[in-house]
């Protein structure tokens, strides 16, 4: 069922929105940020008069003013809808990615409006909900996706951190009692969550222009972890006490007899109490088997049969940009994937060899952050010269300056294999078209998620 579907089939009544019910307005400050659009799309589904701003025009944007949504692309005070300058009734939500100088950002602050962090209302929707969160730098977008899936049959209401493939959106909609989140650690954002049920997937460095060095992000895990109030699942190896799970290892949480038939994954699962035999499940990459067995591990904690949780593994269609695949054809097959930290391209890169271990491949990377650049510029460079041709893109600035000396070009000199080139947006079609690959991966988290539609769509062309 699409998610127009489930937001028309659902009353205002299915959600108890507690402190929100003063408030008939919902304005937003980055409405197209996807963790945003899901909590927008929440509210209007309850009624709520919901708008907001972004810098630009995206498919989540259209998506909801397919809604009735309103969403303006200027800031400036004259594009708030007059029906949201009352201060008394309209909240006012915004993300930790808009600049301080935002203008109508400090509007709603000079007026006193109530102005909360899309994690501090994340929170507080959830905050009387049995809520399952799931946390970790890697894997948290498809695990909870999945985690969704399950517990769909469960009516629960999940906001995602990606586009489910099975439900074309980041929110799947179902009553006030369980609910299932992405818990996000950039700005320490997941603190603000009280989880019945968590897993922490991974602990990897990232957002060091946030916590200053590893050690800082570790704390605030094990921060997170203590406000969990019944079950804590973690990746065995994390340095925190809770269930395991594991592939090929013991594990409170085992995956075992991995094998691939007909490009699907088919595997065995260990539960304390069980087992699962014959597991389907069609994403590509071990990676996403420690995904699915972690979602595996929190719906059976929460008490989702096994039969039905194995049913709804084999029917998880994916998350767009997570191994998506564009074009599959004989002669050339394009992959989309959001990777921006060396260890998510290490792992897209160990499932396009997994899939295609003869083929020739060419990776184009944009890098996200001049930040995460410079802190793992050797990581990423050794994670790039695993493939055999390298395409860079300009760096991503995202919500930040330039860091003087940091640049796509610094990087593409670290990069060891021979055939390596700068591109950029213009030149990208006819710099992919040069190249004797049959394999394409598209990786990044800034606006490469765009551009890949348009590079799918000319090349495309040369294969009809």
């Amino acid at each position: 069922m699409s998610i127009s579907n489930l937001e028309n089939n659902n009353t205002k009544e299915t959600q108890n929105l507690g402190q929100f019910l003063l408030y008939n307005s919902i304005f937003f400050i980055g409405i197209g940020g996807i963790g945003m659009s899901a909590i927008a799309r929440f509210f209007k589904s309850q009624g709520k008069n919901v708008a907001g701003y972004d810098k630009t025009a995206t498919l989540v944007t259209s998506q909801l003013e397919n809604l009735g949504i309103v969403v303006g692309y200027e800031d400036e005070i004259s594009s708030i809808p007059a029906s949201f300058l009352d201060s008394q009734k309209t909240l006012v939500v915004y993300t930790p990615a808009v600049p301080s100088n935002h203008k109508q950002l400090n509007y709603f602050k000079a007026q006193r409006f109530t102005v909360e962090k899309r994690a501090e209302v994340l929170g507080k929707i959830t905050k009387n909900t049995f809520s399952l969160a799931v946390a970790g730098t890697h894997g948290k977008t498809t695990t909870s996706a999945i985690l969704g899936h399950i517990m769909a049959t469960e009516k629960a209401t999940a906001f995602l951190g990606g586009i489910a493939e099975n439900y074309d959106a980041n929110l799947i909609l179902g009553d006030s009692k369980v609910t299932v989140m992405e818990a996000d650690e950039f700005d320490r954002s997941f603190l603000h969550l009280s989880p019945n049920i968590a897993c922490i997937t991974s602990m990897d460095a990232d957002h060091l222009d946030i916590y200053g060095d590893s050690a800082s992000l570790t704390t605030s895990f094990k921060d997170f972890s203590n406000k969990v109030s019944d079950t804590l699942i973690v990746a065995k190896g994390l340095p925190l006490k809770g269930l395991t799970y594991a592939i090929e290892e013991p594990a409170d949480y085992k995956a075992h007899n991995i094998r691939i038939v007909n490009g699907v994954y088919i595997f065995d699962i260990k539960t304390p109490n069980n087992q699962l035999i014959d597991v389907v499940f069609k994403l590509p990459g071990t990676h996403n088997v420690m995904n699915a067995l972690a979602a595996v591990a929190m719906a059976d904690i929460y008490g989702v049969s096994l039969a039905v949780i194995k049913q709804q593994l084999m029917s998880f269609k994916g998350v767009k940009r997570r191994f998506s695949y564009k074009i599959k054809h004989e002669n050339l097959v394009l992959i989309d994937d959001y990777a921006h930290h060396p260890t998510e391209i290490n792992a897209v890169y160990n499932s396009v060899r997994e899939m295609y271990p003869n083929q020739r491949v060419l990776v184009v990377f944009q890098p996200h952050l001049f930040s995460r650049t410079k802190d793992f510029v050797e990581d990423f460079a050794q994670s790039l010269s695993s493939f055999d041709e390298v395409l860079l893109l300009d760096i991503y600035p995202a919500r930040e300056l330039p860091i003087p000396g940091i640049t796509s070009n610094w990087l593409l000199e670290k990069v060891t294999v021979n055939n390596k080139n700068k591109t950029n947006k213009d030149s990208l079609v006819s710099d992919i078209k040069k190249s004797k690959a049959k394999i394409v991966v598209m990786l990044g988290a800034g606006d490469i998620g765009v551009l890949v539609d348009e590079v799918t769509n000319e090349l495309l062309k040369e294969i009809k």
